[in-house]
């Protein structure tokens, strides 16, 4: 999960992540940068986003990446309506005293 930092002025930093890569391609990625006059994390960067398009463009989004019939608003329609439906149900409460535990103690080994 990307993280997210606040700058010294508040703003938010966008989201960072981390990767490990084997020397070699770090080398690689590191002789591209210097002949495209970038830093290695902004040359990591296009490169990350130039093939995330390419692959994005291949194939169809996956079912769970499709956007919900309706759009956000069907969805949080559909987010309330359940929280209503709970809340209708009640308070569920635990059947039954609640038990009690015996913890015992391993016997003493000479």
């Amino acid at each position: 999960m990307p993280t997210r930092q606040t700058s010294s002025s508040g703003k938010p930093k966008s989201p960072r992540i981390q990767v490990v890569l084997p020397e070699e391609l770090c080398a690689r990625l590191a002789a591209l940068a210097e002949s495209e006059s970038r830093t290695v994390s902004n040359m990591a960067k296009v490169l990350i986003q130039q093939g995330v398009e390419r692959l994005e463009r291949q194939r169809p989004m996956a079912p769970t990446q499709a956007p919900c019939p309706g759009g956000p608003a069907a969805v949080a329609d559909r987010f309330r309506r359940e929280l209503e439906q709970q809340e209708q149900g009640g308070t569920r409460r635990l059947r039954g005293a609640p038990r009690r535990l015996r913890l015992r103690q391993p016997p003493l080994s000479p």
